[in-house]
């Protein structure tokens, strides 16, 4: 059974920063692009960063210079590092895996349930 499970989520203050683990189990995505999405409340999920099998990383405007994406393929799991982290970063992350680069949540195949993360003023 293919599983994405997301951690490292939690309250903290703006300025401050995080790092999100994806656990994947059940095959290899040695080979699949990985991405981070977020999901604020009352809005769509909306791409974050991604990763290629290769190591080349993708980040949505609103987070490059903040947030690193990263991979360590022989642990099947891919991380999300969250700097200088602002009151509108606050969502559910989740982790998803595809066959290559896309903002479009839908060309994902696999989801974690997600982690919450909270930044207050």
């Amino acid at each position: 059974q293919v599983q994405l499970v997301e951690s490292g989520g939690g309250s903290v203050q703006a300025g401050d920063s995080l790092r999100l683990s994806c656990a994947a189990s059940g095959r290899t995505f040695s080979r699949d692009v990985m991405g981070w999405f977020r999901r604020a409340p009352g809005k769509d999920r909306e791409f974050v960063a991604a990763i290629t099998w290769s190591a080349n990383s993708y980040y949505t405007n609103s987070v490059k210079g903040r947030f690193t994406i990263s991979r360590d393929n022989a642990k099947n799991t891919v991380y999300l590092q969250m700097n200088s982290l602002k009151p509108e970063d606050t969502a559910v992350y989740y982790c998803g895996a595809s066959t290559n680069v896309y903002s479009d949540p839908r060309r994902y195949d696999y989801w974690g349930q997600g982690t919450q993360v909270t930044v207050s003023a």
